[in-house]
């Protein structure tokens, strides 16, 4: 019994991700969800009361898949510029699999910024500086990043690889035109992005 509750559970947390990131909180219905699933409403209403509720959690969850991810940024094995190339490999990995992320966060947290603001909160931002500045004092002081210029640096960064997939449709018929193919430039990008940034920072 408790093994058939974890997989329903499983399977409605599958299906509400699914149907948030198509629709977005406002456009999803509960209904929808459970015909996802292939469950009844009442027994979605069983597990998650509210779609406020599901929602929160499914939010939570995929921040807390993507910080994660990100983890090894922190490594001190890795030099700056392999962590560069680190976060473009894997975030725009991240995002080929998941390529309606971008505008469902986006949308989500014009929706309700005191959703971000409280999972921003978790998280030790002071803590993220220091433990860069320990690791790379000196590459940091030679490419002129300082306290200061890092919110430039890291939003820079991360523009780059989350515009094109908010983008995508733009982008897409943009390059249809030109004769290019948009997986292909996506799967240059990882190491074109990279490249462009070391290059930057570098002069």
């Amino acid at each position: 019994m408790v093994e058939n509750d974890k997989q329903t559970e499983e399977k409605i947390f599958e299906s509400a991700t699914a149907v948030f990131i198509d629709k977005g909180m406002d456009g999803a219905r509960m209904q929808d969800i459970a015909d996802h699933a292939g469950i009844n409403k009442s027994l979605l209403h069983y597990y998650y009361r509210t779609k406020e509720r599901l929602f929160n959690a499914v939010f939570e969850k995929i921040a807390g898949q993507l910080f994660r991810r990100f983890a090894p940024v922190l490594d001190e094995k890795l030099s700056l510029e392999e962590k560069i190339r680190f976060f473009f490999r894997e975030h725009i990995t991240f995002l080929q699999k998941n390529p309606g992320l971008p505008s469902f966060f986006l949308n989500e947290i014009n929706r309700n910024p005191a959703m971000i603001k409280k999972f921003i909160r978790h998280i030790d931002i002071n803590k993220l500086w220091t433990t860069l500045e320990a690791q790379h004092k000196e590459e940091l002081k030679k490419y002129n990043i300082t306290r200061e210029t890092v919110p430039q640096f890291m939003t820079s960064i991360a523009a780059m690889s989350v515009f094109p997939f908010a983008g995508r449709v733009l982008i897409a018929s943009i390059m249809e035109k030109m004769g290019y193919d948009f997986d292909d430039y996506i799967e240059k990008r990882k190491e074109y992005a990279a490249d462009f940034v070391i290059s930057a920072i570098k002069k």
